[in-house]
């Protein structure tokens, strides 16, 4: 299972910074996050299932898409935009 790494907010919603998850792709990962943890639902994907824009997910260190490729390995990070002016 992939190893998923949430920041805050995010990983205060999941109780816990970290989460072993299993997916083929980002997307599938992120589903299998929201379901797993429901409180985060909305927050990662939006109402079509796709990566909402102000997340970034990072897939051993290197920018990920929704149909970025997981490994059983793999270390996937999810980063939700930091905004203020």
């Amino acid at each position: 299972m992939a190893q998923v790494t949430l920041r805050a907010p995010l990983s205060e919603l999941c109780g816990g910074r970290s989460h072993e998850i299993e997916g083929a792709t980002v997307s599938d990962v992120l589903a299998a996050l929201e379901h797993a943890h429901p409180s985060i639902a909305g927050w990662v994907l939006d109402e079509q299932g796709r990566i909402r824009e102000h997340v970034n997910v990072f897939v051993n260190g290197t920018h990920g898409v929704a149909e970025t490729q997981v490994g059983p390995d793999d270390r996937v990070q999810v980063l939700p935009a930091i905004t203020g002016g």
